[in-house]
């Protein structure tokens, strides 16, 4: 729904230098190209998450390359990379590492677990019950963990992509929304269209590769992506575009169709993502179109539907898009 508002601004002059960020974020596509046809909405919105430093949980059903394009992405990227599969048995330690005893030196050390990564990539994170769940809130908002009094730092870049699967719910635990809350954008991927469904089965009776990944190459180095994600903080942002954003997150609390509003955590991220998305399309300023087209993956999962109007058949989605449509456009 969001794609209806990408920005179609001409060609300007930027006063910061963009030019660099883009054409590598365009190179970044080219190479996750290679392999995945579509989805571009998706790819599009963890090239923002990469600029926001914000984590993403993408939810779709099995099938449609969630697990493989964060592995791609994390292959263009120069940056250490650990996969994680939630399930069901899994444990907190599992995931932050535990203190192991040291014969020689008669004391514990700890050793770090599989978190302790640049770029982590969760898969079907709702198969962990509530334990191994909390085990990720420190470190995905704090970035660092804490164990026996002492304080891990994460090293930078660090970013959480978790997938998740929204039909089968059978041995799996919905996210608490205290943790949803942690995760910069929500986004849903859908089926590929006709065209695209043929260009994928042309694709994999041409391309014989056992290991898709082979074919991608390396574009950004983990210092290059910091300093995007430095550059991105300085993007201008106009005073009544700051009062746009607060209205849409306050009209999510007021808004007789939900039941949950979206807290100032929200505001923080809208603004961040409509940084991000305008540094994409190679601008140094934020236009109302950014904010909307970051509106759909930032809120979806930080407001819910009131019962009522859900056993109505009403989404969270439908309803982001009426409050984007009620309140009146700076210009």
């Amino acid at each position: 729904m969001e794609e209806q508002y990408q920005d179609k601004a001409p060609e300007f002059q930027s006063r910061l230098d963009m030019m660099e960020l883009r054409n590598n974020l365009e190179r970044v596509k080219a190479e996750i190209a290679k392999v995945i046809v579509g989805q571009d909405n998706m790819i599009e919105h963890l090239l923002a998450a990469l600029l926001s430093n914000g984590h993403v949980l993408i939810e779709g059903v099995p099938g449609v390359a969630k697990t493989v394009t964060a592995k791609l992405l994390a292959k263009t990227i120069s940056v250490d990379f650990s996969r994680i599969q939630f399930t069901p048995d899994l444990m907190p330690s599992d995931i932050l590492g535990t203190s192991v005893f040291n014969v020689k030196e008669a004391d514990f050390r700890y050793k770090k677990g599989p978190i302790f990564s640049n770029f982590v990539l969760i898969d079907e994170i709702n198969r962990s019950p509530a334990k191994t769940q909390s085990a990720l809130f420190e470190v995905m908002e704090e970035r660092q963990i804490t164990m026996d009094g002492i304080k891990y730092p994460m090293e930078e870049p660090f970013l959480v992509v978790a997938t998740q699967n929204p039909i089968e719910h059978e041995g799996t635990y919905r996210l608490p929304e205290a943790q949803l809350d942690r995760f910069l954008f929500k986004i849903e991927v859908g089926y590929p269209n006709l065209e695209q469904e043929i260009e994928i089965i042309k694709n994999q009776h041409n391309n014989r590769l056992e290991d898709k990944t082979d074919v991608v190459q390396t574009v950004i180095s983990g210092q290059q992506l910091k300093q995007y994600q430095q550059l991105v903080k300085d993007i201008i942002v106009e005073q009544n575009l700051l009062e746009y954003i607060a209205k849409i997150i306050v009209n999510t609390r007021e808004n007789q169709f939900l039941y949950l509003g979206a807290s100032p955590r929200a505001s923080l991220a809208l603004l961040t993502a409509s940084k991000a998305f305008s540094a994409i399309r190679g601008r140094d300023f934020v236009t109302p179109e950014d904010i909307k087209e970051a509106s759909f993956a930032v809120l979806r999962h930080r407001i819910i539907v009131s019962p009522e109007r859900e056993m109505e058949g009403l989404t969270a989605d439908e309803i982001i898009r009426q409050i984007l449509e009620s309140i009146e456009v700076p210009r």
